[in-house]
């Protein structure tokens, strides 16, 4: 599988988590933050394919053992779409930006997900703003539109 195949499949991966319905028994929260937490882990790897996808595109490829995070929040290699990345890692209020917030969470004792609590069974949340599923979701609508814009970037070059 390519490199920017296997991307393709986390971010899916990860979708399809995020749209199992929990249900509605004993375990259905639990069920959603293992969604979560999951489609988190997902993410990662996806955003760490994505980086190996763009380097690689590179005539100087760089070894696939470097970690993601080194390439991508390091100033080396200088490659155009890893600059854009990196610049918007920078912006806070940018997807990557949240999704790393997210990912750091997801590597403490604490995890990532997060119980509910407070809102009744089967109610909507409006204006929580605590909703990690809804955020992971906006997160992977944007990154989707940025991954296709760096393809096209990369591939001109």
């Amino acid at each position: 599988m390519t490199p920017r195949a296997r991307t393709n499949q986390l971010l899916y991966q990860a979708e399809l988590l995020l749209a199992v319905a929990p249900g509605d028994d004993e375990h259905a929260e639990a069920r959603r933050m293992a969604a979560e937490e999951g489609a988190m882990a997902l993410l990662e790897l996806a955003l760490a394919s994505l980086v190996r996808e763009l380097t690689e595109l590179t005539e100087h490829a760089l070894p696939t053992s470097d970690d993601w995070r080194t390439l991508l929040l390091s100033n080396e290699p200088r490659l155009a779409e890893l600059e854009r990345l990196r610049s918007l890692a920078e912006r806070p209020d940018s997807w990557l930006a949240r999704l790393l917030v997210r990912l750091e969470a997801l590597h403490s004792s604490d995890g990532v997900a997060r119980r509910s609590g407070g809102v009744a069974q089967g109610m909507i949340a409006v204006g929580g703003g605590d909703d990690l599923g809804m955020e992971l979701l906006d997160c992977l609508s944007e990154a989707k539109r940025e991954i296709g814009a760096l393809r096209q970037t990369s591939e001109e070059w």
